[in-house]
């Protein structure tokens, strides 16, 4: 069995929409109207502006996904990370996120930012030891995010 943590393709639109939704409906939430625009036109929405999108691929299947979506002040959001319920276990929880900082670091950016939701416990875990910090509210597109954070590169 082989991982990859490969750039996104347009072969991997289907994939990087159904991992997103299923993560987001299995933890109750809604697919709110930027997840609908960055599911349903990842090159428009994040590729030709700048971003970046990871899949993993287990012996060329997708099974993982996250996203670098550019900003305003050279940082990058790291986004849409899932992992489907059956590839749980395979460190891609912090190998897709290296990749995602890799490719900012490799642009040039001062940092990463992130918005989630407190229920997500496994993943507020996983962003801290990875080095992000907590941040105070902020505004945001969505409606269940209430935790930010960002790490400096």
């Amino acid at each position: 069995m082989s991982v990859e943590i490969v750039p996104f393709r347009p072969d991997h639109s289907a994939a990087w929409r159904s991992l997103n939704e299923d993560w987001l409906l299995a933890g109750g939430y809604v697919l709110e109207a930027k997840d609908q625009l960055v599911l349903g036109d990842p090159q428009g929405a994040i590729l030709d502006k700048g971003g970046v999108i990871f899949m993993a691929e287990r012996d060329g299947t997708p099974i993982g996904c996250c996203s670098l979506m550019a900003m305003a002040g050279g940082g990058y959001e790291v986004g849409k990370m899932a992992v489907a319920e059956g590839a749980r276990g395979l460190n891609l929880g912090w190998r897709l996120p290296e990749a995602c900082e890799a490719a900012a670091r490799s642009a040039g950016s001062s940092f990463l930012y992130l918005e989630t939701n407190r229920a997500q416990t496994h993943a507020i875990a996983l962003y801290l030891r990875f080095g992000f910090v907590d941040l105070p509210p902020r505004s945001t597109p969505y409606a269940r995010c209430n935790v930010w954070m960002e790490k400096r590169l």
